[in-house]
């Protein structure tokens, strides 16, 4: 597989010599010279998945692939948990789209940094920006510089092995309970590593440095926290049946947080997997009731809660509990779906280690022009019945297109 991949240190060479050959004959006319030529920015699904239509679908067609990374496969490789490596099969597929000739992949190459978005629309026919939203947004409220305190994201990419978080070195040995702020998948990701059995981590991918950290935690509670209810839980049956059955790790779960509105009960009738999701919880709740379970592992639904600020500990710089609202679910007035609302009842979760879940944002890349400008995390992008409608601006008449050739039209 490294064969078929063109890994340089600094690939960005090769590109360079493509710049003075001038641009390419912009437009896709079937009467065209020369072979369509496409770069992707960005090696991770997205990206190959972009790469294997082109070549599939435009007899000929040249496609290089650039990564700021050296490696391939982005969100594969950094963002899988380590202990699901079925989901890593899709790197197989991607190394044989790297292994067609009319493909090519350059590692170590910064959009911005060694080659200007500029550059690359006078080189190719087609730019592709598909390299995801790799910062994380604050959740905008007190304590969040506290030491402790750490995304879901830098997590998963620590014990993956990502180089921007080799050096993260959590802190897992002076604490029992640690809080995740939210219910989706990657929440139920960390909760799992954190608790699962350590000889069972050694098996899988995880970085070494990672399973020495794990091996010496003192974490034995952790606390998933929603601001919403059980129907509403963010994650998939298959994630929440795994975690539910993880070996010596006892459940806990608020009968009173299960109750069911009418509401409640009309978005399961309209959904699957919120009602497969609310079996399941229901289930776990019953199963762990009266079972005892001395110096094991919990794991803690808590449901109806919403952050408000995170609270030092007696040292001043470290995380020392999280204070929670109590929510109440109310229906959205234009959407009809259930949104949380503050009741104004708080209370405080003690923790020594958090996790914030929060939407990421895509790198910007400034520009002069305002045909290069990447405005924000939405690039000008709404969604209209379930597809993204570029928003119409002054300069959408321009003969340039920030991603491709010339509009028709």
């Amino acid at each position: 597989m490294a064969r078929s991949l063109r890994l340089l240190s600094r690939s960005v060479e090769r590109l360079r010599p493509l710049l003075v050959q001038g641009p390419p004959t912009r437009g896709f006319s079937a009467f065209a010279r020369e072979p369509l030529h496409v770069c992707v920015v960005g090696s991770g699904p997205a990206g190959f998945y972009t790469a294997d239509r082109m070549l599939k679908g435009h007899e000929g067609a040249q496609v290089d692939i650039i990564d700021r990374l050296p490696t391939p496969f982005g969100l594969v490789r950094s963002g899988v948990a380590p202990d699901h490596p079925e989901t890593k099969i899709v790197v197989n597929q991607f190394s044989r789209v790297a292994a067609n000739g009319r493909c090519s992949f350059f590692g170590n190459v910064t959009l911005g940094t060694d080659i200007s978005l500029a550059e690359l629309r006078k080189t190719y026919h087609v730019v592709v920006l598909a390299y995801g939203a790799e910062s994380d947004r604050s959740l905008g409220i007190p304590g969040e510089d506290l030491k402790g305190i750490h995304s879901a994201r830098e997590f998963v990419w620590w014990y993956n092995g990502h180089p921007d978080m080799c050096d993260l070195s959590p802190d897992l040995k002076n604490t029992e309970s640690a809080i995740i702020l939210g219910q989706g998948n990657v929440a139920l990701d960390v909760a799992r590593i954190l608790l699962r059995c350590k000889t069972e981590l050694a098996t899988t991918d995880i970085a070494d440095y990672a399973l020495d950290a794990l091996r010496g935690s003192t974490i034995r509670k952790v606390y998933l926290v929603g601001r919403r209810g059980p129907v509403q839980a963010a994650c998939t049956a298959k994630e929440l049946r795994e975690i539910l059955g993880l070996k010596n790790v006892r459940i806990c779960i608020n009968e009173a947080d299960l109750a069911t509105s009418p509401a409640d009960e009309e978005e399961m009738r309209n959904s699957r997997i919120q009602r497969r999701v609310y079996e399941l919880l229901s289930k776990a709740a019953s199963a762990h009731k009266d079972n005892s379970y001395n110096d094991q592992k919990e794991l803690h639904f808590v449901f109806f809660r919403r952050p408000i600020k995170f609270i030092p500990s007696e040292n001043g710089s470290t995380v020392g509990a999280v204070q929670l609202e109590k929510t109440a679910l109310k229906g959205d007035e234009v959407t009809g779906k259930q949104v949380a609302v503050g009741t104004g009842e708080f209370e405080d979760l003690k923790c020594g280690f958090a996790f914030r879940q929060k939407q990421r944002s895509c790198a910007k890349f400034e520009r002069q022009s305002p045909e290069q400008r990447i405005r924000d995390n939405h690039c000008g992008i709404r969604v209209v019945r379930g597809r993204m409608v570029k928003e119409r601006t002054n300069w959408d008449r321009c003969d340039k297109s920030p991603l491709c050739g010339r509009n028709s039209g």
